[in-house]
């Protein structure tokens, strides 16, 4: 939907209380049904920043088109920063608790090849250090 001028914060506040009303009419009490939303953790992905590209380091190339998802850059985040400054953005523009789901092959491996069955804690360090620093819960997702 696009409007020709802004809506005002009036505007919206008045859409909202008539919203409440309706909702009010089929019993749903609707400050509630927010808290309650608030407090339910939203788990971000960590590919919707990067199209699914992770930053493993692979002996051959690794095939894959990816669902052209991007960051703040143009084309995709190219590393762990780039990603968790992305991150930190819609953290920041999205009220609730909020949790990383960082997969495998985001992991730090310095540069070097490190197979998905070698992996230690020590290769998401940066990722646990940021979500500690922020206070985001993190979900493991092994990737095949």
């Amino acid at each position: 939907m696009h409007y020709k001028t802004p809506i005002t914060d009036v505007q919206i506040e008045a859409n909202f209380e008539h919203a409440a009303e309706q909702y009010a009419a089929f019993g749903v009490d609707i400050e509630r049904a927010v808290d309650r939303a608030l407090a339910v953790p939203i788990s971000l992905h960590c590919w919707q920043g990067d199209d699914v590209a992770g930053f493993e380091v692979k002996d051959e190339a690794v095939e894959g088109g990816g669902i052209m998802a991007t960051g703040n850059y143009p084309g995709r985040a190219r590393n762990g920063d780039e990603l968790r400054r992305d991150l930190k953005k819609v953290v920041d523009l999205l009220p609730g608790p909020h949790r990383a789901n960082i997969h495998a092959s985001y992991g730090d491996t310095g540069g070097k090849v490190v197979d998905r069955d070698a992996l230690e804690p020590e290769h998401f360090a940066s990722w646990i250090d940021w979500a500690k620093a922020y206070d985001i819960g993190i979900d493991f997702n092994p990737t095949y």
